[in-house]
């Protein structure tokens, strides 16, 4: 059966210091969604770890926090196409000795390379585009299950996509990277729902206004997309207590910015 595709509540409004107390790790947060959930998160008072492969982005990340007066971040840089268990591992005993806690995990950084034809698909992008976006979300997963589930209430985040849903023409490996993530992402949640406190969902962002989406899109007017900080709300939402009943679900950001 496919995930439940639902919406932001319309009643929701982010409480100050929300996530208060929380470690949050956030990949890929050099720019971007990554980069703009990571001083969303610390704004609402979470310890963030910024992953990104790299650190001259990520510094410039950990500097903006940090004058903003907000929770002091970390900072880990790794190439997450080349990463081993054993490296995830690592990570994990790193975060486990630095903050003692693990309460959410966003899966954000994502490769995509442009459009093509499944019979003019690079064989290399093809394996590079599945190593990042769903091999090495597994790997990371599977190593920080064990602090995720020593929280009280723990939240993991995937990112999907509209071509995860149906087939679309071009899209080659994203577009299977990002079906087979929604896929994990309900493995998960089944099998997390009993005797956890590890609720699992996915986001799907929509038309945002990202390099990705530009690559994507070369003639589109940026300026009629949505920014990241624009959907920042649903990031919130299910990294915070007020999700803590929502599980199994891929949560929509569409925004139509001719309304």
């Amino acid at each position: 059966m496919m995930n439940e595709i639902i919406q932001l509540p319309a009643d929701f409004k982010a409480k100050e210091n929300c996530l208060k107390d929380k470690v949050i790790l956030v990949t890929g947060t050099g720019d971007g969604i990554g980069k703009c959930a990571a001083k969303t998160y610390a704004s609402y008072g979470a310890t963030v770890i910024l992953l990104s492969k790299t650190e001259k982005k990520i510094i410039d990340v950990y500097d903006e926090i940090v004058e903003a007066g907000h929770p002091q971040p970390a900072i880990i840089t790794m190439n997450l196409e080349k990463a081993s268990a054993d490296d995830y591992a690592g990570l994990a005993q790193t975060i486990e000795n630095e903050f003692g806690q693990l309460d959410g995990l966003l899966h954000n950084v994502a490769m995509f390379e442009g459009l093509s034809p499944i019979a003019q698909f690079d064989p290399e992008i093809w394996e590079r585009t599945v190593k990042i976006n769903l091999h090495a979300p597994f790997l990371l997963t599977q190593a920080m299950l064990p602090l995720l589930n020593k929280a009280k209430d723990a939240s993991l985040i995937f990112t999907s996509s509209g071509v995860a849903h149906k087939g679309r023409a071009y899209w080659g490996a994203y577009g299977v990277t990002k079906a087979a993530g929604d896929n994990l992402m309900g493995i998960l949640a089944d099998e997390l729902e009993v005797e956890t406190n590890i609720r699992v969902n996915s986001i799907d962002p929509g038309r945002v206004r990202t390099r990705m989406r530009a690559l994507a899109y070369p003639g589109e007017d940026p300026m009629t997309v949505p920014a990241p900080e624009e959907i920042m709300d649903s990031y919130v939402y299910l990294m915070s207590k007020d999700s803590k009943d929502v599980n199994g679900k891929i949560l929509s950001c569409k925004i139509n910015k001719n309304k």
